[in-house]
């Protein structure tokens, strides 16, 4: 199997990120001038399907290595669903299908190809199912890029990006709604503002994760010191090893903007792997 066909769109991928956002989406991409009408474009509908030829090894995109899963069973997450638009419609995906940005598609870094996924937007409740074919998105703090169509049915278009969560979902599987929420304790800071339960979610940034707790305060007094916060600790208990951990966090922050902006200024101070966190 060779990887670049691949890699070529990936690059392509990453090269349009770079670019200088208009609206809801980059200058040189978006919908086409008279888009079809993608209301009602059905879900994906989940079916028993072989691995992709292609897409399902490990790759390295921009120094990072990626290593594809091969089981989705059991995949929930949150974060920030963005889309992708006409620069990509009809060319090769990282399966190696051609993408179609008015089918319900979407790309994602380490699930398997073809899987399929639940997507509910946090904001509005909608939701949609997707097929995952693709590989990315690679910049800006995301979780998932979506096709046109996918993307039009959360109600993203204009804004670019959507607040979301991701769940895998399997042929005949029941599909659990509502993601569980882990028991955290919030360790002391003069500034940061109590967790709550709160109907609506809550975005933070993560600056980092430490199995000590030094550490994490050394990064907190760091980070205070440069004028960022509010930051806080929250310390909880690793799923796979059992070990405590120590989280570096800064927020609540208002918007996906806000907290791209705020990884940058993270960025300038040498904390190159801070992200969005979405509760």
């Amino acid at each position: 199997m060779t990887w670049r066909p691949a890699l070529v769109c990936i690059v392509l991928f990453v090269a349009g990120c770079g670019s200088t956002p208009r609206g809801g989406y980059y200058e040189d991409d978006g919908p086409h001038a008279n888009p079809p009408d993608v209301s009602a474009v059905p879900d994906a509908v989940p079916r028993i399907e072989p691995r992709a030829a292609s897409g399902n090894n490990p790759y390295t995109v921009m120094g990072k290595t990626y290593h594809p899963v091969n089981d989705a069973r059991g995949y929930r997450e949150r974060g920030v669903a963005s889309w992708y638009g006409k620069k990509f419609h009809g060319r090769r995906t990282s399966s190696g299908e051609p993408y179609d940005m008015y089918a319900m598609t979407a790309a994602h870094r380490t699930l398997p190809l073809p899987s399929y996924v639940r997507v509910r937007n946090l904001r509005n409740g909608s939701s949609v199912v997707v097929r995952v074919n693709d590989r990315g998105p690679f910049l800006h703090n995301r979780l998932i890029d979506l096709s046109y169509a996918a993307a039009t049915r959360l109600g993203i278009v204009a804004t670019g990006t959507g607040v979301v969560e991701v769940e895998a979902i399997s042929p005949g599987a029941p599909v659990t709604q509502v993601a569980n929420r882990p028991t955290v304790e919030i360790i002391s800071s003069a500034q940061a503002a109590p967790q709550q339960v709160r109907p609506d979610p809550v975005l933070y940034v993560q600056a980092g994760a430490f199995g000590q707790w030094d550490n994490a305060m050394g990064m907190r007094q760091r980070l205070e010191s440069a004028g960022l916060g509010p930051v806080f600790i929250e310390s909880a208990t690793h799923e796979a090893s059992g070990a405590r951990i120590y989280r570096v966090r800064i927020g609540p922050v208002a918007s996906v903007e806000a907290g791209d902006r705020l990884s940058e200024q993270l960025a300038a101070q040498g904390v190159v792997d801070a992200h969005l966190i979405v509760e």
